[in-house]
């Protein structure tokens, strides 16, 4: 079931006139931001369907942007993100796109600098709750309304075992966990929602396991 509550259908609330098209994007772009780890130099946004043909009437536009500079989806800041983006140095590009994409409020996020880079691709699904569908070309099922962790790993035997071990050592109870690989035998990318924010201490933890390559986290 995608929504728990009244309050979820409502929305949250938000700057802009759809829960959609404007918060909905705000958690996208905070999502990125928030995978990569600070205030990217540089973005390349594509929307698609629905996304696409409104971005700039209902504030998608100005919504991922202020995700991307952490702004939550109440901020006022959001109004002006643009032009605070260019402030900060933040290059954004935005392209409409006519492929047809499985939901109509779609978008793809790159951003990066001079040290990485970043792509996933996000949709709105309604009342402001999104889902991440794609990371780094890993598929993966994320919905950004809770705290989780994304560890990259090699595809061995006892890399899964040895997160769960430490999440279970620590009492993190796992709400939603799913593996996706590229290919048999290489990197391989888990998907973790849990029910508490992680501490960095665990973190590290999970960094010093045989075959993990690199952890990261999204605070809720």
């Amino acid at each position: 079931m995608k929504y728990r509550s009244v309050f979820d259908i409502i929305g949250p609330v938000m700057i802009g006139p759809s829960s959609s098209h404007t918060a909905g994007a705000a958690r996208i772009g905070r999502v990125a931001r928030s995978l990569f780890g600070r205030e990217p130099k540089w973005a390349k946004i594509s929307f698609y369907g629905s996304f696409a043909k409104t971005y700039k009437g209902h504030g998608t536009d100005v919504a991922i942007v202020g995700g991307l500079l952490d702004f939550d989806t109440f901020d006022e800041r959001i109004k002006t993100s643009l032009e605070l983006a260019n402030k900060s140095g933040l290059s954004v590009q935005f392209h409409e796109e006519d492929a047809l994409t499985d939901h109509p409020n779609t978008a793809r996020v790159r951003i990066g600098d001079e040290k990485a880079e970043l792509e996933l691709v996000g949709i709105s699904i309604g009342g402001g709750k999104i889902e991440i569908t794609e990371l780094n070309g890993f598929q993966l099922k994320l919905s950004g309304n809770h705290p989780a962790i994304l560890v990259v790993h090699n595809d061995r035997y006892g890399a899964i075992a040895g997160v769960a071990n430490v999440l279970a050592k620590y009492e993190i109870n796992i709400g939603h966990m799913e593996v996706a690989r590229k290919e048999k035998g290489k990197e391989a990318l888990m998907t973790i929602e849990v029910d508490q924010n992680i501490d960095y201490l665990i973190m590290e933890e999970l960094e010093k396991l045989p075959n993990i390559i690199k952890v990261t986290k999204i605070v809720d």
